[in-house]
């Protein structure tokens, strides 16, 4: 996780962050000046993404200097266009400079919208920063990583590997779960939650690319928490509940798995809940701690006792006394034996 610098986007940028959304803008640079995030410069769209790749971001390209460049990439919703983002921090540039960017991305991807940018590419050279560049770039982060010796033995054991300990009694995991990648845009709102931009995520399986997609990153209240979870298709949520216990102030993230019952395919519902663990282990290991994991069929159960009993439950330590029987009346008087 990056150290913030504390540079701001000012209000010329802002400004045009938010008019940029109409689909007629291209490329954005962003540079820091005056230690501020300002517009330096911008494309119109005239072709297809591709086409408008190497003649938008060549001339905003200075040799030694460092910028970003949010690129819109076409999509197949016109209404809702989507964004990469490129650092350009090329090797000759200074090192305090290279530091300054590389600390100032997190706040411009806030200013920006990190729901908004689908992917990121950094480039230190200028054949990085071209449509094939792109391409390789795309073949790179598609590509396994490579594997240490120890792991290319531990794969070549598992292929050989044969179980002969199968008995009746033996339990078997059919099925552990579907791991589905989740993408940058998703990463990085999970990250910025982390960090308190956001106390809300939405997150959706694409089932065409088999991938864990953002669907919204925002700040909900309580009472309006029951009003995002969708009445006819599944969907994880992620939400900062805030509240006290025993006088003390906590902050807990909370998983939400939501299936409105059999208003959704049964390949819907069966993917979701195969998704639902391996989802909470990557969410994990980028570094938020989940304090507790719910599946609900309604937004209406979102309730704030509801969550607060969830996560604090009631013991009982006092056990009733177990009542002795009475026995059955006018059973006359109990026998008298005598000791010979």
């Amino acid at each position: 996780m990056s150290h913030q610098t504390g540079i701001k986007a000012n209000d010329e940028l802002k400004k045009f962050f938010a008019t940029s959304r109409d689909g007629s803008i291209r490329l954005i640079k962003v540079s820091i000046k005056e230690e501020q995030l300002v517009l330096d410069g911008y494309e119109h769209v005239k072709g297809t993404w591709e086409q408008d790749f190497d003649p938008s971001i060549g001339p905003q390209i200075e040799e030694n200097q460092p910028c970003y460049l949010m690129y819109r990439l076409d999509s197949k919703n016109n209404s809702n266009y989507e964004w990469m983002l490129v650092s350009w921090t090329p090797d000759t540039a200074p090192v305090r400079q290279k530091m300054l960017y590389a600390s100032t991305k997190a706040t411009l991807k806030q200013e920006f919208g990190s729901s908004q940018i689908k992917e990121e590419m950094h480039c230190t050279i200028t054949s990085d920063i071209t449509l094939n560049g792109y391409f390789k770039h795309k073949k790179s982060t598609a590509a396994p990583a490579p594997l240490s010796m120890r792991e290319e033995e531990l794969n070549e054991l598992k292929k050989t590997e044969v179980n002969t300990e199968i008995s009746i009694d033996t339990k078997q995991q059919t099925l552990s779960g579907v791991a589905f990648p989740l993408t940058t845009s998703t990463q990085d709102a999970i990250i910025d939650m982390i960090r308190g931009t956001y106390n809300y995520l939405q997150l959706k399986i694409d089932m065409n690319e088999e991938s864990i997609h953002l669907v919204t990153a925002e700040n909900v209240s309580l009472e309006k928490l029951a009003s995002k979870v969708p009445k006819d298709k599944g969907r994880y949520h992620l939400f900062k509940f805030k509240h006290t216990h025993e006088g003390d102030y906590m902050e807990s993230f909370i998983f939400i798995y939501s299936m409105p019952g059999y208003s959704c395919s049964v390949k819907e519902r069966m993917l979701y809940s195969s998704c639902k663990n391996p989802l909470t282990d990557s969410i994990s290991k980028l570094g938020l701690e989940i304090a507790k994991k719910l599946e609900i069929d309604s937004g209406d159960e979102l309730t704030e006792k509801y969550l607060y009993e969830e996560l604090h439950p009631t013991i009982n330590l006092h056990r009733p006394q177990f009542a002795r029987p009475k026995g059955p009346p006018n059973r006359g008087p109990k026998r008298v034996t005598k000791n010979l």
